[in-house]
């Protein structure tokens, strides 16, 4: 799970944005199992930062798909990811 924070204006995200979007649509096209998308606030407002949910083999690997997201190569963002280990309810992942 990486969870992120725009880290420079929104003007200079905007491009590398929709690269995300068309990087992220890529991999499930190809396969991968991913989704990725923006938190909001109690007001549907966005603005709490994104989300993005994948399977991995392991943390390295699942580092270097982070280091290839196109938000995170051009330092749009601060982030961090975390691991995941499914123990109540019925999503999961491929």
């Amino acid at each position: 799970v990486k969870t992120e924070q725009f880290s420079q204006p929104f003007p200079i995200v905007k491009p590398h944005l929709e690269a995300h979007r068309l990087w992220v649509a890529k991999l499930r096209s190809e396969g991968v199992c991913i989704t990725s998308g923006y938190r909001v606030d109690a007001d549907g407002k966005p603005g709490g930062g994104g989300l993005m949910v994948f399977a991995a083999t392991d943390y390295r690997a699942a580092e270097a798909l982070v280091l290839l997201d196109p938000l995170v190569a051009n330092g749009c963002v601060d982030w961090e990811l975390n691991g995941w280990i499914p123990e109540v309810g019925d999503i999961e992942l491929r």
